[in-house]
């Protein structure tokens, strides 16, 4: 037998237990047969040399098949006390991936997995660690790519590197229900400071975002806002004639709530109030605006657009990116620059409301 061939006992007798064909042509015993004679009969010459020959490469395929199984479970590892095979690694594809600042299929596919409880798992994230990284190393160059586009649109994004804007894989479970230690998607967010930017989400199922605005914005800046907005400054007129502008509308929808509720320009999100804030009369011409407590807009892709070859994916951003930078800019006015002395003054009687009194009006 060849010194590279590895059986265990217990599988080389189980193997001989299934086999049908007599002992004497065993692999090992065709080894110590005696030679036999040369007969120059044409039917022994053809016939006798073939079936032994048969069933040694029919052994040899068995015994492969056994190594096989062995490598799989781990059977020949040298394992120290108290140590287990809990799977087996899985390397990352070789191909199908894409050229910097592009994402491929091998992303979403690995992400996808990701939605199934039995491989958002601790174990199996283990296993699938090579994949994860060469994932994960294709984000980061397009979001390096993404930065470079980003930053020619808008002169308020600082160039970071990726590893400042991309967020963290893992979850944190501390005070969830919710134990899935995974997010299902890879995301990043540019902003001058803050949490007031743009936002990237990438999630398989057509679910790909990029959103941008002030997501539940601190009382002060939620103030400072409503005041804008109670006295009509020019940040606020500014901040309609974005809302109403024809690019606008084109990629978010018209400057008004949705008549079901849905998300429509900035209308829409859970945070929304149901009745006025506090101080404010419910009759105010934007009293529609002055109920946000988040104003965000966002625009959803398919998974087509998001594999889709060459700069395609990435000049669609760069449209969508442009409509939302002076949108991004009129707020890091309205909840940054005070309004007007009188403003402030008539504020203290008008409004006091900020988003932790306005629990106490939702009617949740």
């Amino acid at each position: 037998m060849p010194a590279t061939r590895k059986v265990v006992p217990r599988k080389r007798a189980q193997l001989s237990n299934e086999d049908s064909e007599p002992e004497s042509l065993h692999s090992d015993a065709l080894d110590d047969l005696p030679p036999k004679k040369r007969t120059r009969s044409s039917n022994s010459k053809s016939s006798s040399p073939s079936k032994p020959k048969s069933t040694r490469r029919k052994r040899k395929a068995k015994e492969d098949d056994v190594k096989d199984e062995e490598d799989v479970d781990g059977s020949d590892i040298d394992l120290k006390e108290g140590q287990q095979v809990v799977g087996r690694v899985v390397q990352a594809p070789k191909s199908g991936w894409g050229p910097p600042g592009q994402v491929s299929q091998n992303t979403l596919d690995f992400l996808a997995q990701l939605k199934d409880p039995a491989c958002n798992d601790r174990e199996w994230f283990k296993l699938h660690e090579p994949v994860y990284r060469r994932v994960e190393k294709e984000f980061k160059d397009f979001i390096e790519a993404f930065t470079n586009m980003l930053t020619d649109v808008d002169s308020q994004i600082p160039p970071l590197p990726p590893k400042d804007v991309i967020h963290r894989i893992y979850r944190d479970v501390r005070f969830s229900n919710d134990k899935t230690p995974y997010k299902k998607g890879l995301s990043a967010s540019f902003s001058r400071s803050g949490r007031k930017g743009i936002f990237a989400f990438f999630k398989p199922g057509n679910e790909s975002v990029i959103a941008a605005g002030a997501w539940c914005p601190a009382k002060n800046e939620l103030a400072t806002l409503r005041n804008h907005l109670l006295h009509s400054t020019p940040a606020a007129k500014t901040l309609h004639t974005i809302l109403a502008s024809k690019a606008f509308t084109t990629h978010f929808g018209p400057p008004r709530p949705h008549p079901h509720g849905d998300r429509q320009n900035v209308f829409g999100h859970e945070d929304e109030l149901k009745v006025a804030p506090k101080g404010v009369d419910k009759n105010h011409k934007d009293i529609a605006l002055l109920k946000c407590r988040s104003l965000a807009v966002s625009c959803r892709f398919t998974d087509a657009q998001v594999v889709a070859p060459g700069s395609e994916f990435m000049d669609t951003l760069r449209g969508v990116t442009g409509v939302m930078t002076p949108f991004v800019h009129c707020l890091n006015d309205l909840m940054t620059l005070p309004a007007d002395d009188s403003s402030d003054e008539e504020n203290e009687e008008d409004y006091t409301g900020g988003p932790e009194e306005d629990k106490s009006e939702d009617g949740d």
